[in-house]
């Protein structure tokens, strides 16, 4: 199961409370305070595993309390600090305090931690108050609290190349053909019902592509599964288009690029900024009248190129899985290019 937003309940460790204690040695009159500090609470803390692409295992468990630290000793001994508590999740998660809205951070490359909640200091021992006016202070601190929060988590999977386009436009059927991945595939909408992710390799170059539930008019809005799903591409370098241009299933292929564009723009308009190519499927079959012309026209005066493809075939596949490869490398190139100072990226 494909579970990409969970609540959970973390709360970081107390502090452990000060010591109250005075040295006691044969032979040492008036020894004075020596009660130690309390340890520090551990911290919860999300990090990023590259081996996980779901959040489905918080969904069944979702309350995290890191350990307390441990109360000081005489001697001057301080308690041992809690030990941290670390919740897994896949690269890609956003963290989002439940009660105000604010973003706590994200973790996207595997490896990456983000604290969701901090320990409690811990308390600080009667030694700690020695003074010249009070040689024999008695008091001590108790440990901080450690931090709680509600905090949503929300996964938005990161992919080099999103496919985009109306139910049944032979997306996973394209994934499949060029990629190990083995989405749902048959002749009826909305077989996808969750986000698919697939590498693929060709000359000596590698790329994740994702292929997202059908988009309709209206996805933006909260129509069909698009507003669910279309935040999965938020992260993606480049768009792929893709559109049945059989003609045999009763869509204009002019129309739906049209439609899919618009969804994206009301979604989040600056992802039309990327780079973007179409995939005119279902090449192995097409009707009498051919809408390949008029997709062709329609994209050129958007700056788009277009490949007719056929995943049954593999006609065209090799050439816009190397399109795809050289657009993914130069967005890469430019996301790893400094900017020079005083210039906008």
């Amino acid at each position: 199961m494909f579970v990409d937003r969970v609540k959970i309940f973390v709360k970081g460790g107390n502090g452990g409370r000060g010591c109250v204690s005075f040295r006691r040695e044969p032979y040492v009159p008036k020894g004075g305070p020596d009660g130690g500090t309390g340890g520090r609470g551990g911290d919860v803390t999300l990090l990023a595993v590259s081996h996980q692409n779901t959040l489905l295992p918080l969904r069944y468990h979702t309350e995290f309390r890191a350990e307390r630290g441990t109360h000081g000793g005489p001697g001057n001994r301080t308690g041992a600090e809690g030990g941290e508590l670390v919740v897994s999740v896949p690269p890609g998660t956003t963290a989002v305090d439940e009660a105000t809205g604010d973003v706590l951070g994200e973790v996207l490359r595997d490896g990456d931690r983000l604290v969701l909640a901090r320990g409690g200091r811990g308390g600080r021992g009667n030694r700690s108050f020695l003074s010249n006016r009070n040689r024999a202070p008695r008091e001590s601190e108790p440990g901080e609290e450690g931090e709680e929060r509600w905090v949503r988590l929300d996964l938005r999977l990161i992919a080099d190349v999103g496919f985009l386009g109306f139910p049944n436009a032979g997306k996973s059927t394209l994934l499949a053909s060029i990629s190990a991945a083995r989405p749902k595939v048959a002749d009826y909408p909305f077989t996808t019902l969750t986000p698919v992710l697939g590498v693929v390799e060709v000359d000596e170059r590698t790329f994740v592509a994702a292929d997202i539930p059908g988009i309709i008019e209206g996805a933006h809005t909260g129509s069909g599964l698009g507003l669910q799903f279309l935040r999965h591409v938020e992260r993606t370098r480049v768009l792929l288009h893709v559109v049945d241009a059989s003609g045999l299933s009763g869509r204009d292929p002019v129309q739906d690029l049209r439609a899919v564009r618009e969804e994206v723009r009301s979604w989040k308009g600056e992802m039309l900024d990327r780079p973007q190519l179409v995939a005119a499927t279902k090449r192995d079959a097409v009707a009498a009248e051919d809408p390949l012309p008029a997709l062709r026209a329609e994209a050129r005066g958007l700056g788009l190129d277009v490949f007719p493809v056929s995943a049954v075939t593999r006609e065209g596949v090799l050439d816009l899985v190397r399109a795809l490869a050289a657009r993914v490398a130069e967005a890469r190139t430019a996301a790893e290019t400094p900017v020079a100072q005083g210039e906008r990226p």
